[in-house]
């Protein structure tokens, strides 16, 4: 092997050499603040025994900009919140810069704390590189970006990122920031908060807004029971679909019915309703936002790849002009910047959460999340 070839490995055993403490008491200006928060924990320590593992560091503006947030002052006495936080920013394995890829990566995390997560692994991170950059994307679709990468350690890797990550929150927080209301109204209305939140490891497939509202007058009079049942043909249990696994596929839901995942013309498709955001990271396991609501009495709809927007499956049913089951939703505190809007209009609220890149125009496409040799789903 060529000198050349020898330089850069030789380079990287003796960067690798150093202690985690070292690497941040050679990074002070990017990391003292973080060094500071480990040493009040128990945490550190423990990192620094660890092996095979990478860090997504805050930098030092990054977690001054969180403490002063009301996120970071209603944790800044609670303990248990502020390790948890910590753990979510910790991966298992080394996953060096140069390891990402532009197809999406869920990394899980070493934040496994029931309270905060209920998800097999720890919960996950999903990482995209585009050319040089990259991106980190947590809870409410918040966005962090690596500014300093491969500070290699005995145990594996630090990267410095520009925003502390966010713990994925609960299905209803996540939907109301995400302006799945009619969702969120629809679960509450059903009774199924609780039930649906004590899920381990889910894939919920969430009906927008406007895709309740097209079917309104069918639901204007449904119980709770019926509500339910097409509510629990939206859920997957078992299985954390994220995009980059999903692939064609059948998947048995909680109602006990299957639904169909097709990917066609660049899009994805369940039973006849198209994916229109994937990946929201919820505690227990992940939202696809869809554009029409499933039923359960109509399993075999398919596609229409060449439509604007999908039929509704509900013979019957006409459209309403607003949201609804809205009426008992919280109001929208944080709200995640480009969420789809309902039959209301659009969000007007401002958000401290990035906007998620499918929701983006002009960005990587649904499909291209979706599409490729992925993994089937073991039901």
């Amino acid at each position: 092997m060529q000198l050349k070839n020898l330089l850069p490995v030789a380079l990287g055993a003796v960067a690798s050499a150093q202690s985690l403490a070292e690497v941040f008491a050679n990074h002070t200006a990017q990391l003292s603040s973080l060094d500071g928060l480990l040493g009040n924990t128990s945490l550190l320590t423990a990192l620094s025994s660890a092996s095979n593992l990478t860090i997504l560091a805050p930098s030092n503006d990054a977690l001054s900009a969180f403490l002063a947030s009301p996120r970071g002052m209603a944790a800044g006495n609670d303990t248990e919140a502020i390790v948890a936080l910590l753990q979510y920013h910790v991966l298992n394995g080394t996953h060096h810069a140069y390891n990402f890829t532009a197809r999406p990566q869920f990394i899980p995390t070493m934040l496994m704390n029931s309270t905060y997560a209920n998800v097999t692994g720890g919960q996950s991170v999903e990482v995209i590189r585009n050319g040089t950059n990259v991106t980190i994307y947590s809870g409410l679709v918040e966005r962090s970006r690596v500014t300093m990468s491969n500070l290699n350690f005995t145990g594996g890797t630090v990267h410095v990122i520009d925003k502390v990550l966010t713990v994925p929150e609960s299905i209803v927080s996540t939907g109301v920031a995400g302006n799945l209301t009619s969702l969120v109204g629809a679960v509450t209305r059903a009774n199924a908060v609780d039930a649906i939140d004590s899920l381990r490891d889910i894939t919920i497939f969430a009906p927008s807004n406007a895709a309740f509202s097209r079917i309104g007058s069918a639901l204007q009079n449904i119980s709770a029971a019926d509500l339910g049942n097409v509510l629990n043909y939206h859920v997957v249990n078992g299985t954390v679909g994220y995009s980059s696994i999903l692939t064609n596929t059948t998947l048995r839901t909680l109602q006990g019915g299957e639904v169909t995942v097709r990917i066609e013309n660049g899009s994805v498709f369940v039973n006849s309703a198209r994916v229109t955001t994937p990946d929201l990271l919820v505690e227990n396991g992940v939202i696809h936002v869809i554009d029409a609501v499933l039923n359960p009495n109509a399993t075999t709809a398919t596609p229409d790849p060449t439509a604007s927007s999908t039929m509704a499956v509900f013979p019957g049913a006409t459209s309403v002009s607003t949201d609804v089951f809205t009426e008992s939703v919280p109001p929208q505190t944080t709200v995640i910047v480009g969420a789809p809007t309902g039959a209301g209009g659009a969000v007007t609220s401002s958000s401290s959460a990035g906007a998620k890149r499918a929701w983006q125009t002009g960005a990587v496409g649904v499909g291209a999340l979706f599409g490729g040799a992925g993994m089937l789903l073991n039901m």
